[in-house]
């Protein structure tokens, strides 16, 4: 059984900055599996943030480029997404999802979710 768990999230005043972390668990090969963060907004579809591939190559968000990096430590099992000048069109619930690996920023991709993390960002 896979397990995705993330945490990290909370309320931060525009301008700040979050990191967030996915511990992952379970019978497969964290070093070779790809990766990825996502989130949902209320009343809005669940959309791509960033995503890594096993190898670290990683893709991201118009919305979030140049604002927030994804990372693995393959060590820990662990993903991460640092972000930074958070603003108010961030707040949403954030997700961790093992993905097929695919360089594109779709959310079908992903074939294991974790409960997710909010992070509210106040203006």
């Amino acid at each position: 059984e896979v397990q995705v768990v993330e945490s990290g999230g909370g309320s931060v005043q525009a301008g700040g900055s979050l990191r967030l972390s996915c511990e992952t668990s379970g019978q497969f090969t964290f070093s070779s599996t790809c990766m990825g963060w996502y989130r949902q907004a209320p009343g809005k579809e669940r959309e791509a943030v960033a995503i890594i591939a096993e190898d670290g190559t990683t893709k991201y968000a118009d919305s979030v480029k140049g604002r927030v990096i994804i990372s693995k430590d393959n060590f820990k099992r662990t993903l991460y997404l640092q972000m930074t000048s958070l603003k108010p069109e961030d707040t949403a619930i954030y997700y961790c999802g093992r993905r097929g690996c695919w360089d594109r920023l779709r959310v079908l991709d992903v074939v294991d979710w974790g409960r997710g993390t909010q992070v509210t960002v106040a203006s």
